[in-house]
């Protein structure tokens, strides 16, 4: 009979006990049990660049006439990418003298304003701006 396996809780920090014997052949079930099943990379990839937009700043897309296309999409991401690589927590990012206002934690963009509109605006709290 083998010897009891002491409580790793009561054991103090950076102490490790013995460990249990794997039986023979466990090693593949091990490494298989600990692969992790997750969506591919390309697809962690798209959503690296992919921002979502509230309510209010799709009325003022539709509003301002302001059309997203997919480059226009890919270099607004970038630029949220940006400033999250820096801490920002709230960022104006200017793509083609459109400004978004972006909540980059939840890369939600708050609200758009187009050239036209640029001057009659004050962005406040916020802790960045990018130029993508």
């Amino acid at each position: 009979m083998s010897q009891p396996l002491p409580n790793a809780a009561l054991l103090p920090p950076g102490i490790a006990g013995p460990q249990p014997a794997a039986p023979v052949g466990a090693s593949n079930r091990i490494a298989d049990a600990q692969a992790v099943h997750g969506p591919a990379f390309g697809e962690l990839l798209a959503r690296t660049h992919s921002v979502s937009f509230s309510r209010h700043a799709l009325e003022r897309l539709q509003r301002r006439g302001i059309e997203l296309g997919e480059q226009t999409l890919a270099r607004l991401g970038d630029g949220v990418d940006r400033a999250a690589g820096k801490g920002s927590r709230a960022s104006v990012v200017f793509v083609d003298g459109t400004a978004f206002v972006v909540a980059v934690p939840k890369r939600t963009v708050v609200t758009a304003v187009d050239p036209e509109h640029m001057r009659e605006q004050v962005f406040t709290n916020i802790d960045s701006a990018v130029i993508a």
